[in-house]
């Protein structure tokens, strides 16, 4: 089992959920990176970002799923992840199909 010093922050997290929810329909757009760059530091953007760009979606939600594992997020904080996700999945002001089915595998993960 991984320390916890293997897992990422709960900034890190953020950050990888939200690329997650950018690249769920395979059309990153820059309005979209533009928006999760805004929230976070750049240098914990680009880590994190590499990071994603290596993994497959499988590996993603795994590696998601044991993070939550362990970090405590509190209702506030998933509330406030969950209002970042519905940004990213409207910002093209589409709700696919593909983005409604993450949303609810997220959901599943993060409460």
């Amino acid at each position: 089992m991984k320390s916890k010093k293997d897992y990422w922050s709960k900034k890190e997290l953020q950050i990888y959920i939200l690329l997650l929810c950018a690249n769920v329909d395979s059309e990153e757009t820059e309005e979209e990176l533009n928006m999760i760059k805004s929230r976070f530091k750049e240098k914990k953007f680009e880590k994190i970002y590499g990071e994603f760009r290596d993994d497959s979606e499988e590996e993603s939600l795994e590696k998601i799923q044991d993070s939550i594992a362990v970090l405590k997020f509190s209702q506030r904080e998933i509330n406030q992840l969950k209002s970042e996700m519905q940004q990213i999945f409207f910002s093209d002001r589409i709700y696919k199909l593909m983005e409604r089915n993450m949303e609810r595998i997220l959901d599943n993960i993060i409460y």
